[in-house]
């Protein structure tokens, strides 16, 4: 607790006096896109950057707790692909005039829903391609487009994204992933933050080990 405030995820705009920041949860009015507390937006409001998604073919987009999310950011949901096992993939059921139901949905390539695991980064006008997976405590580079899965604590950026590098070893990597510090309460990480936030990464490895043994006990 800062100043006598308690982080709250239901606030809309956690930054005091400034609007293009939100928590995008309180926000969301799609039951199809589902988001953690405290991952926010650098903008002010969230849904126009859902492209694409429409209510009959049913994908939903998933993002856990504590995501940062840049402005420009776009997630792309299957409702932009065409069908592609005919001779044309325009598509007549969506505009006015045609004679054309929308085809079934085995049809078309749907990919499933997008998953966000928790605490990742988005840079700034990265796109986010229908049934992509991308693991906790990743970081997407500024600019990538991304589809596919991305791995846990990795770092990938470009056009099509590609991995760059792990952020951590194995060990502390799956040291990070047991402990899921986005699980505990508001006291407990406000707790620790000087371990999350310590550039010294034998003293974290240390220290997570000591928590995780005391918790099996």
């Amino acid at each position: 607790m800062r100043d006598g405030v308690i982080p709250d995820p239901e606030r809309v705009h956690p930054i005091a006096g400034y609007d293009k920041e939100i928590y995008v949860r309180p926000t969301v009015t799609n039951p199809n896109i589902i988001v953690g507390d405290f991952t926010y937006i650098a903008d002010a409001e969230f849904e126009s950057h859902v492209t694409h998604h429409y209510s009959f073919i049913g994908d939903r987009l998933i993002i856990g707790r504590f995501c940062q999310i840049a402005a420009g950011v776009e997630f792309v949901m299957n409702g932009a692909n065409h069908q592609m096992n005919a001779v044309t993939t325009f598509p007549f059921y969506t505009l006015e005039g045609w004679d054309m139901a929308p085809p079934a949905l085995s049809d078309l390539p749907i990919r499933g829903d997008t998953v966000i695991g928790n605490d990742v980064w988005i840079g700034q006008n990265a796109v986010i391609l229908p049934g992509t997976h991308i693991g906790d405590g990743a970081i997407i580079g500024t600019n990538s487009v991304v589809g596919g899965t991305v791995e846990p604590y990795t770092v990938v950026a470009g056009n099509p994204a590609r991995l760059i590098r792990k952020r951590f070893d194995d060990e502390l990597t799956g040291l990070l992933l047991r402990f899921r510090w986005w699980d505990k309460s508001i006291a407990e990480i406000n707790s620790l933050i000087p371990l999350l936030t310590c550039s010294d990464l034998e003293k974290v490895r240390s220290e997570l080990k000591a928590q995780l043994q005391s918790q099996s006990r």
